[in-house]
């Protein structure tokens, strides 16, 4: 019977909290304990996924999040999409540019750009709901309050490049699209203890210059998105209008004053969509 218990509640949970994890959420893999400890172990996992339902409740989600599976062990082979390629794209070896991460895993990775909105309650709900995401950001809207996003660190939130000033770069020459990209890396080891290798051009716009400039700065990939979610509405890149495996969703950091809502709100939204679609939020980092 505690067999059957445990086989039961393993899929649904995990005790580990989420802080505590090697930059990950989400389910991860678990040891087999000793049969006399099977009892006590499956009611561990049953308290666990009553606080993520209770977690949900508190937060108005009319669903419980679905717990993204364990990270995969051999990473995906990202390659950049068919059409997004800039000259010399794979002769220079330049970093991939990619809207989608290759997997058969139901699930999807949010990303939230720019940091211009510093929502306490937005680093709560995510934390007490386990939902993982990465941010994408700009120096020149995070400078006022690098320690909202030292939390979100701490958190085990993944903080990347989205530029210093949030210019157009192929509107710039190759030196000056080098001191907006290289320019933040200096910025986020200096404030956050790390230089990213992930990067999103601004407005999700690059030449073979970006992708050089970003080369020669340590970034490793170039993010784009296939869907935008805001706090009233969806966007798609494709014609089908819906979710993929593996699909990047970009929203930003907004709150009442430009959007219709909160970043809350904004959550609410996101994972009504992705949870009613039987999806996951999974790290990006960790499929890459």
């Amino acid at each position: 019977m505690a067999v059957l218990a445990l086989a039961a509640l393993v899929p649904g949970c995990t005790d580990v909290p989420f802080d505590r994890l090697e930059g990950a959420y989400g389910q991860q893999p678990l040891k087999a304990p000793p049969a006399r400890a099977l009892d006590a172990y499956a009611s561990k996992l049953g308290q666990a996924h009553a606080r993520r339902v209770a977690a949900a409740q508190r937060w108005g989600l009319a669903e419980t999040p679905l717990p993204a599976p364990p990270a995969p062990v051999r990473k995906p082979a990202i390659r950049t999409r068919e059409g997004f390629e800039a000259d010399g794209h794979e002769e220079l070896e330049l970093p991939p540019v990619f809207t989608t991460v290759p997997t058969k895993d139901k699930v999807v990775f949010l990303t939230v750009d720019d940091g211009a909105e510093k929502d306490p309650e937005f680093l709560r709900m995510m934390s007490d709901l386990q939902i993982p995401y990465t941010a994408f950001l700009s120096n020149y809207l995070i400078k006022d309050n690098y320690r909202y996003f030292r939390k979100m660190r701490d958190r085990g939130v993944g903080l990347s490049n989205h530029t210093l000033h949030h210019a157009y770069l192929p509107g710039l020459p190759y030196a000056e699209q080098q001191y907006e990209i290289c320019g933040m890396q200096r910025v986020m080891e200096r404030q956050f203890g790390k230089r990213p290798t992930l990067l999103r051009p601004p407005y999700g716009n690059y030449d073979g210059d970006t992708l050089r400039a970003a080369k020669s700065c340590g970034i490793e990939y170039a993010v784009l998105w296939a869907e935008e979610v805001f706090v009233d509405r969806w966007e798609y890149r494709e014609w089908d209008q819906d979710l993929h495996p593996g699909d990047i969703v970009l929203t930003h950091f907004r709150g009442r004053n430009e959007w219709n809502g909160s970043m809350p709100d904004l959550v609410r939204h996101f994972m009504e969509k992705v949870t009613d679609k039987g999806y996951a939020v999974a790290r990006l980092e960790d499929y890459l």
